[in-house]
């Protein structure tokens, strides 16, 4: 059963971060580094914080590559400038 919610968590983050990483993305950009995140509550918490930490380190756009969770979401995201 946990598998199965696992699976549908994964899921749902691919198809909704990917629709979300095509319009972030500009043909000039280049990537300057990664970003991470644990802990956030739910999938538009963790998108903010990825997005604010990328800020702070100068990154103009980000792609999220990676995110999971059951009880607390986490996840990667590329930097571009």
């Amino acid at each position: 059963m946990k598998s199965i919610k696992y699976f549908a968590v994964v899921m749902t983050l691919a198809a909704s971060f990917s629709s979300f990483a095509a319009t972030t993305q500009s043909v000039e950009s280049q990537k300057i580094g990664t970003v991470s995140v644990s802990g956030a509550a739910n999938i538009d918490s963790l998108q903010a914080q990825l997005q604010a930490k990328a800020e702070q380190a100068g990154a103009k756009s980000i792609r999220i590559i990676s995110a999971g969770g059951d009880n607390k979401v986490f996840g990667v995201a590329e930097m571009y400038n």
